[in-house]
């Protein structure tokens, strides 16, 4: 059996279930996910390998509008999450409405619909969030206004959340496969490193937990990482964490009355870590401010965000 493979890059608005949809695709969490935009800064690629196909998704952080250096940074991801792909995955909302013929699409997206013209990429249009859609005859003028812009080549409604219509898209997005090597070892389901997705185990807690601006403004620097051997034998993983932000203020708030607010997110960032690796972990968090560093390109570099 020819071994077939494709690279997909998974694009879109920020919020709208691009990491929700690779992680079920992938049937794992790889992606860490939450109601708050710009929860991915990064292009994180998820591995999906089943007999002869191998597709490779890049899950781009959402396109928007940049405040700092940082979401510059994220925008360009997403150009190079376009580039040298088999196919693009934009990823839109059932919830999005348009009462007339003459509305527009929101901004980011006419942007995304420009560069997969400008790229030639051949493209998918898939349509998250059905299950909050009050009247079905919606979907269809959503459907009517996007394929009005961009030849897709299909369009599939589903819902990352419930899982209905996830398998459909696997069925058409493996139509793109080449005969090709596997790029990666069929036991992979991603790129990142350990260290990384812990670091973004603990960051996801934070979205979960904290309010408004607070969580845009953190970074997590991972200072230690390692598996020991206690005095009984057992197997645990040594986690030490540095939590960045930006204002004194936001400092408090992140530690919380007596470090309640710290200690909540380390014990459940521990419980993602023991259920990933499959053994104890202990997690010891501290929280530093570093003053306006989603403008500072070295400090972006060394949280490993450029």
């Amino acid at each position: 059996m020819k071994q077939k493979s494709a690279f997909i890059a998974i694009i879109g608005r920020p919020n709208v279930g691009k990491s929700s949809l690779m992680n079920n695709m992938l049937g794992q969490k790889v992606a860490i996910v939450s109601n708050k935009p710009q929860t991915t800064r990064t292009r994180i690629m998820g591995i999906y390998t089943r007999e002869e196909t191998q597709l490779v998704f890049i899950d781009t952080p959402g396109f928007h509008k940049p405040r700092n250096e940082l979401d510059r940074n994220m925008n360009k991801a997403v150009g190079e999450g376009m580039a040298d792909v088999d196919a693009a995955a934009l990823v839109i909302e059932a919830v999005t409405a348009f009462k007339s013929d003459g509305e527009e699409l929101p901004p980011a997206e006419a942007e995304l619909i420009a560069e997969i013209k400008r790229r030639r990429l051949r493209p998918i249009l898939v349509i998250n969030k059905i299950d909050l859609l009050a009247k079905k005859e919606d979907l269809l003028k959503i459907i009517t206004k996007y394929t009005s812009l961009l030849d897709f080549e299909a369009v599939v409604p589903l819902s990352a959340k419930t899982g209905d219509g996830v398998e459909r898209l696997i069925g058409e997005l493996k139509r793109f496969a080449k005969e090709a090597p596997h790029y990666f070892p069929a036991e992979d389901i991603t790129d990142q490193p350990e260290k990384v997705m812990v670091a973004e185990m603990i960051r996801e807690k934070m979205l979960r937990i904290l309010d408004k601006e607070v969580p845009h403004g953190i970074a997590v620097d991972l200072e230690r990482f390692v598996e020991r051997d206690t005095a009984s034998g057992e197997l645990i993983v040594e986690v030490e964490a540095t939590v960045i932000c930006e204002k004194d203020s936001h400092k408090g708030i992140i530690i919380g009355k007596g470090g309640a607010t710290l200690k909540r997110i380390g014990m459940m960032a521990r419980k993602d870590i023991e259920e990933f690796f499959g053994i104890r972990a202990n997690v010891k968090l501290w929280v530093k401010v570093k003053e306006d560093w989603r403008n500072r390109q070295g400090l972006i570099h060394t949280f490993g965000l450029d």
